[in-house]
C-alpha cells in the first residue's frame, strides 16, 4: 500500500528534495506539495493525505496553527520540519505537544546536502508515521491540556542535598514519547524514585524539552550533565547527541554524560541507558520501554530482566508507534506489558 504525503513548506529546496527522497521508494508518493497551509488545506479537500510533511514559520497561517486545525478537524500524521535556530527548537516542541508525531531538523545552511545524507532517515520516519495511533495521541493530549488548565499553582520544587535514592527508574521513548512522558511524570509525586530518561529527540531539543516538563510537572525535570545525583523526585533527561548512563558513586547514584558513536542508530541510545542500570543497579532498577519506532531498548530491558530489575513495556493500543516495545516484549524482556495511563501508579513509590 503507497503512502501519500503532502508536503508544506514554503522552501521550494524542501519540496524538491524531499520529494525527490520519498518519491524514489515504492511504498511512499509525494502526491502533492503547496508553500503555505491555506493554499495546502484546498488541495487536501480533494484528495486527504495519510502523512503530511509541515513547516513551522510559513506565510498567511504558522504551522502550529495549522497542527491545531488539522488535529481537532481530522486527526492526520504530522511531522514537522523544523530549524534548529533556538526559535525552531521552541515551536517544533509546542508541535509535539500539540499532537505532531516527530521532528526532521534542517539546518540554516548547506540544506540540500543535509536532506540528501539523512534520505533513508526520512523515509524511516514517514513510514513510522503513517502507522501511527494518531487517534490515541490527539484524543490524549487533549485530555492532557484539559487536566493541566485545571492544575493549581504550585510552589517551586525543592531538591535536598542530602537526599539519596535506593531505586532508580530508567524510561525510553521515541516517536510519541513527548507526549507518553509528559503523562507519566506529570502523574509523579515529589517523593518518586528518581528517574533517567532517553527520548530521542535532536541535539539542542532536550533543554527545552526538560524546562517544558519541570514547568508542568510536581517533579523536577532538567536535562542531565555529568556528576548528577539521582534523588527522590527529580528525572534528568539525555541531552541531543550524548549518551547517558548510571554508576554508583559512594552510597549515591549518579550520571555519566559522554558522547559516543550512535547505537541503533541513536545518540542517546535507550540501550545504553538500561545496560548501565542492568550493570550497576541492579534489582533497585525499574526499566520502562515506551512508544517509538525501531528496536532501540529492547535488548538493554532484556538485560535489566536478566539482572532481576523490574521491566515494563507500554502497550499497542497506548502507544503512538508500537515498535520499541513489540520488539522489546518478542525478547521476553517485559515483565508488564500495560496501559499509558497505569505507568506511573506502578512505580510512583
Amino acid at each position: 500500500m503507497t503512502i501519500n504525503v503532502m508536503i508544506i513548506d514554503d522552501s521550494a529546496v524542501v519540496r524538491q528534495v524531499v520529494s525527490q527522497i520519498l518519491n524514489s521508494s515504492d511504498d511512499i508518493e509525494v502526491y502533492d506539495v503547496a508553500n503555505d497551509p491555506i493554499f495546502a488545506f484546498k488541495k487536501m479537500q480533494k484528495q486527504w493525505p495519510d502523512v503530511i510533511i509541515l513547516d513551522i514559520e510559513m506565510p498567511r497561517m504558522d504551522g502550529i496553527t495549522f497542527l491545531k486545525k488539522i488535529m481537532a478537524e481530522r486527526p492526520t500524521p504530522v511531522i514537522i520540519c523544523s530549524s534548529l535556530a533556538q526559535k525552531g527548537t521552541e515551536l517544533s516542541l509546542s508541535a509535539l505537544a500539540s499532537g505532531a508525531v516527530d521532528i526532521i531538523t534542517k539546518p540554516q545552511i548547506g540544506l540540500k546536502g543535509f536532506l540528501e545524507q539523512t534520505g533513508n532517515e526520512i523515509k524511516n520516519i514517514v513510514r513510522a508515521a503513517a502507522s501511527a495511533n494518531i487517534y490515541f495521541n490527539a484524543q490524549h493530549k487533549a485530555h492532557s491540556l484539559s487536566a493541566q488548565s485545571n492544575q493549581e499553582l504550585v510552589e517551586p520544587k525543592l531538591t535536598s542535598i542530602t537526599l539519596t535514592t535506593d531505586s532508580v527508574i530508567g524510561i525510553g521513548s521515541s516517536t510519541g514519547g513527548t507526549i507518553a512522558l509528559e503523562t507519566v511524570l506529570s502523574a509523579l509525586p515529589p517523593t518518586c524514585p528518581g528517574l533517567v530518561v532517553v527520548q530521542h529527540m535532536p541535539e539542542k531539543f532536550t533543554k527545552a524539552f526538560a524546562d517544558r516538563l519541570n514547568s508542568i510537572c510536581d517533579i523536577e525535570v532538567i536535562e542531565a550533565s555529568s556528576g548528577d545525583r539521582i534523588i527522590p523526585g527529580r528525572a534528568l533527561i539525555a541531552p541531543g547527541g550524548k549518551h547517558l548512563q548510571v554508576k554508583l558513586s559512594g552510597a549515591q547514584y549518579i550520571t555519566i554524560v559522554s558522547e559516543g558513536p550512535a547505537v541503533n542508530r541513536h545518540c542517546p541510545s535507550v540501550d545504553v541507558l538500561f545496560k548501565s542500570l542492568a550493570d550497576n543497579v541492579k534489582q533497585n532498577a525499574t526499566g520502562i520501554i515506551m512508544t517509538g519506532m525501531g528496536n532501540d531498548g529492547a535488548k538493554g530491558l532484556l538485560a535489566m530482566r536478566q539482572a532481576g530489575c523490574k521491566t515494563i513495556a507500554q502497550n499497542e493500543s497506548s502507544s503512538v508507534v508500537f515498535g520499541m516495545p513489540k520488539e522489546a516484549i518478542k525478547l521476553g524482556a517485559a515483565e508488564q506489558i500495560v496501559d499509558l495511563n497505569d505507568i506511573a501508579a506502578l512505580v510512583k513509590y
